[in-house]
């Protein structure tokens, strides 16, 4: 059986969502140790240097033109280049145009549904015309959560049995070892990332984490107008009172600390910590590297993602491997991803988002009780278990 699948998506330097999605499926599938199963990789461009290596059964593809690639360039090939894959799969929104051959998409989210706004005009066209074609065509459509799942059921009329759900998995992204809930991170540890933190990131002392693309979906601007609320703290024992919080500790914090690359319509996020008055309290760190990230999940006070709308948020999962409490949205699949591991928030509600940081700041008892479910939580997802399920449905399909 010959697979083949469209690697564009992971086929880039910094990977984030869907890019890091594409990449951990590769990688896991170039591991699959099933007889009488090839795989063809069609790319743009050639594969970056850490894609699989190829080999009798794993070979990668690459054709033209790289503009219209999808509409052109992919379609003729299937068509005419021999042998055809018995299925194509696609990690992306966007089958081949005229496919000849079998296909199955996947579709992360319908957030340009629920906030078009939020998007170019240019890309708002392409994501609804190219997903509803690509829907229709496809054999089978696979998603991360069981709200997105519903959405693309909702949306495009589509029978429950052709969507099918593979949660994402998550990986270690250094060497470093997260620690196990009964033993924390050692001292001496937890100095020496605190010293690459202040060295090379000018970071001291106490911060709140956010780690995501900045685009307005994130809700990045009420997280920041939250955080301006607790620079100086009021009320806060009687929150936690409220909440059952248990002992009070009250460190303070330095910093809200935001890393990740820009998206699209990101001016009001920048603009955000003057307007607020924190303009020296919140860092901006761009794209971190991979080796890096896990330092800011083991600092940090807690992680906060309030988004507006996540097909899944694996930032959760990242933050509760390396031992870091976190906050995030009651809405969308987020609760899928955090389970009874998280702090809960209404991210349209900036005073609540505010209370919530208070109680997780001010509780030591609480953060180690979010951090034990945590790694609990973690081991009920992996690559591994992804890449697993979307063979199964990729074989299917190739069979029928």
């Amino acid at each position: 059986m010959l697979i083949g699948i469209d690697g564009n998506e992971a086929n880039v330097e910094k990977r984030v969502g869907v890019g890091e999605y594409s990449f951990e499926l590769l990688r896991q599938l170039k591991e699959s140790r099933i007889q009488n199963l090839e795989f063809r990789i069609y790319l743009k461009r050639k594969p970056q240097d850490d894609f699989p290596k190829e080999s009798t059964n794993w070979q990668y593809r690459i054709i033209g033109p790289r503009k219209l690639w999808t509409q052109i360039g992919l379609p003729f090939d299937l068509y005419f280049h021999k042998p055809k894959p018995d299925v194509f799969f696609t990690p992306t929104h966007y089958a081949p145009r005229f496919s000849p051959i079998s296909t199955v998409i996947s579709v992360m989210d319908l957030s340009y549904i629920h906030f078009p706004e939020m998007f170019k005009p240019s890309d708002l066209y392409q994501l609804k015309n190219w997903t509803g074609y690509s829907v229709r065509n496809a054999k089978k459509i696979l998603t991360i959560s069981r709200a997105s799942k519903d959405d693309i059921i909702k949306l495009h009329q589509v029978l429950e049995e052709k969507v099918v759900v593979t949660y994402p998995g998550i990986k270690v992204k250094s060497q470093m070892s997260p620690p196990k809930a009964d033993q924390p991170l050692a001292e001496k540890s937890k100095m020496q990332s605190s010293k690459v933190l202040k060295e090379k990131y000018k970071i001291e002392g106490d911060y709140i984490l956010f780690v995501g693309t900045l685009q307005p979906r994130k809700n990045i601007v009420r997280l920041i107008e939250a955080f301006s609320r607790i620079i100086h703290p009021r009320g806060v024992r009687a929150v936690a009172n409220h909440l059952g919080g248990g002992r009070m500790d009250s460190p303070e914090v330095n910093y809200l600390v935001i890393v990740g690359k820009k998206g699209w319509l990101y001016g009001e996020i920048f603009e955000a910590p003057k307007k607020f008055g924190v303009e020296d309290r919140v860092k901006f760190l761009d794209f971190v590297p991979d080796e890096d990230l896990p330092l800011f999940y083991q600092n940090a006070l807690c992680f906060v993602l309030p988004s507006l709308y996540e097909g899944f948020g694996l930032p959760v999962l990242e933050a509760m491997q390396y031992g870091c409490p976190v906050i995030t949205s009651n809405v969308s699949s987020l609760p899928e991803a955090g389970g009874d591991a998280a702090l809960y928030v209404n991210p349209l509600d900036v005073e609540d988002i505010k209370k919530n940081l208070e109680f997780i700041i001010q509780s030591s008892e609480l953060r180690k009780k979010l951090i034990e479910k945590g790694y609990k939580q973690v081991k009920k997802f992996s690559w591994e278990k992804t890449a697993r399920e979307t063979l199964s449905v990729l074989e299917d399909v190739a069979r029928t």
